[in-house]
């Protein structure tokens, strides 16, 4: 056990955050923290972090969070750094101190034995260079260099001073270093926020390796389903563990939910049935004690209570374009794009009805590319045209960031002056804006507040073709369900920049991928491109097979023959093995006691998934053989 919280809570003044929570993380854990925007998921990391405190109960009831000795735990809190004048690579190295010093010492001990025979150093050495192997010394530097490499630094960046860097860039360099300083507990709140998909693969492989215990929060699915093995939820107020990745957690809370729902309804139908027959017969003398007995029957039960629907609150809007636009809706040739240089060169035809996600990674003009075409930045070469009868919407990705005194009712009515206050409150109140929310000032706002503010203004005006910024940045797993669920019934056409894999995948019928300086497009989607990335990588990485001198080797048709038919009826054997067994595992997953276990469910499932593919590399083994035959 690292941490345990036992009916823990937090509040500030009156104002309570959590209660009653319940929370454990043991050693080489990798946990997440899943829930609704403001449910408390970072507070529960502050407390876990040590930075907020337990509040007292009122009511004599005993809270405490225990830690294990010893522990350290690491949580990015405020971005500072001890020298501002200390370089990039200076300051990712600090999280190898114990390796660095171990170096120095042995840089001392080398001297000693040089100058002369001395086995008190040669031990000492020895001693030291195992340590040293054991804490990664021999890999260290290939690690950080990689890091600051997946992280979109250069070399040249390197030798720069950590006062050179945007507070953007300082975040990663701060990030970096906690990654890389390797705590107990490694404590992540929203750690693809900003990351390119690179960085972000980059970051999967290392905490599925990492060998201690992490605890995210995040809205990345495919990045929690790649790393976690259980989840925390926090919804009204209750937290609850699910073993298993976000998949596994989200299919059994829907299982569960189904199970209680039905086992409910036939209570509520066995309690009707009781109660009439108690109403029937009580009066009745010779009936009388089987009334009765009916009562105690209906006393004695355990009452089902009906499950609560999830929390699936979300804006909605039931959008459709205006008018159509032309079949060609942008046209684009040779357009660099750029602000004194160019960052990349893109040629594009968007035709009607077609949704483009945009990827690659940061600094190589996706979002330019955007501001380019709306005409916010001007091209540096090459042309581009938009159609006729093209309305644009545009989403900036900063604005999460924009500023207004205004309230959000008047933020909105300015721009939609013609509409009367019961329709701008219908408009907003779509949007999770209701009540008392329209007359916060939008300075005080969230960022994902901001966010639904400005889709809300865009939507209104009904355009037929959406630039989309990383809209989904801010935005929580229902958030980004409800903009999926709204862009694929959208009959209009899509352009997006996104580093949510998930989200280009459900969206995307065609990707634009930027790779330092190239725009490559792949006309069938997320997928498509990922197998010819990897069929791309593979013929780059595949090594030159140097001829050996081997002795021939001399065999006759005969033997050849031979040989093909001997495999032929093994892999005869092995096919009818895996049948039966594909049968036997269809058998038990189609019975009672299977369908109510999860996680039975889920291991033949995976169990049957195998089966199937070593049957079909048999079944292609021995379709191969039967043609070399023939």
């Amino acid at each position: 056990m690292l941490v345990k919280i036992t009916n823990g809570c937090v509040a500030f003044g009156a104002n309570t955050i959590l209660s009653n929570i319940d929370f454990e993380i043991n050693e080489g854990e990798k946990v997440a923290l899943v829930g609704r925007n403001g449910c408390g998921k970072t507070t529960l990391l502050k407390l876990i972090s040590g930075e907020y405190e337990l509040a007292k109960l009122d009511n004599g009831e005993t809270s405490s969070i225990i830690t294990a000795r010893n522990i350290t735990i690491g949580y990015l809190k405020q971005i500072t750094f001890e020298d501002e004048t200390v370089t990039l690579e200076k300051e990712v190295k600090k999280a190898y101190k114990e390796i660095l010093d171990m170096e120095i010492r042995m840089e001392k001990l080398l001297s000693e034995m040089e100058s002369g025979p001395n086995n008190s150093a040669v031990k000492k050495y020895s001693e030291l260079q195992e340590s040293y192997n054991l804490l990664g010394g021999y890999t260290y530097k290939k690690e950080y260099e990689s890091a600051i490499k997946q992280f979109g630094f250069t070399n040249e960046d390197k030798s720069k001073t950590l006062s050179e860097f945007s507070g953007g860039q300082r975040t990663k360099i701060a990030f970096i270093k906690l990654l890389l300083s390797k705590p107990d507990l490694l404590v992540l709140d929203e750690p693809t926020n900003h990351l390119d998909i690179n960085a972000i693969e980059w970051l999967e492989e290392y905490l599925k390796s990492y060998k201690k215990s992490v605890l995210i929060v995040a809205h990345d699915r495919e990045f929690l389903d790649k790393i976690v093995g259980s989840v925390y939820e926090i919804e009204r107020g209750k937290i609850t563990k699910y073993a298993g990745n976000y998949s596994a957690f989200a299919e059994k809370k829907r299982v569960e939910w189904e199970i209680q729902q039905k086992k409910h309804i036939e209570q509520q139908k066995e309690i009707a049935h009781l109660s009439g027959l108690v109403e029937r017969f009580r009066y009745k003398a010779t009936k009388a004690s089987m009334a009765q007995s009916k009562i105690k029957q209906l006393d004695r039960m355990d009452v089902v209570e009906a499950p609560e629907l999830a929390d699936t609150s979300s804006f909605h809007a039931d959008f459709e374009p205006e008018y159509q636009s032309v079949q060609l809706v942008l046209s684009v040739k040779d357009l660099k794009i750029g602000y004194s240089e160019t960052l990349s060169t893109v040629s594009l035809n968007i035709t009607r009805g077609e949704k483009i996600g945009i990827i690659g990674g940061n600094g190589l003009g996706k979002s330019t590319f955007l501001k380019t075409i709306v005409g916010a930045i001007p091209q540096l070469g090459g042309t581009y045209s938009i159609g006729d009868k093209v309305k644009i919407g545009y989403f900036d990705q900063h604005m999460a960031q924009y500023k207004s005194d205004k309230t959000v009712l008047d933020e909105y009515w300015d721009e939609f002056p013609n509409l009367t206050q019961t329709e701008v409150r219908g408009a907003l109140g779509a949007f999770l804006f209701t009540q008392e929310d329209v007359f916060k000032p939008v300075n005080a706002l969230s960022g994902g507040e901001k966010v639904r503010l400005e889709l809300c203004k865009i939507l209104k005006r009904r355009p037929n073709f959406l630039i989309l910024d990383e809209p989904t940045n801010h935005m929580d797993i229902i958030g980004k369900e409800t903009l999926e669920k709204m862009l694929m019934d959208y009959t209009g056409t899509v352009l997006f920049v996104s580093h949510d894999r998930y989200f280009v995948k459900q969206i995307a019928s065609s990707v634009l991928v930027f790779d330092n300086g190239n725009v490559d497009y792949y006309p069938f989607g997320y997928e498509h491109y990922l197998e010819q990335a990897a069929k791309k990588s593979y013929e780059e990485e595949k090594p030159e097979v140097k001829e050996k001198s081997k002795k021939k080797k001399f065999t006759t048709p005969g033997k050849e023959k031979a040989k093909m038919e001997a495999r032929i009826k093994k892999l005869e054997i092995l096919l009818q093995e895996c049948d039966e067994k594909i049968a036997k595992l269809e058998k038990e997953l189609q019975s009672k006691e299977v369908i109510s276990d999860y996680v039975r469910l889920t291991e033949l499932q995976e169990e049957l998934m195998a089966q199937e593919e070593l049957n079909m590399s048999y079944l292609e083994e021995w379709d191969e053989l039967q043609d070399k035959l023939a």
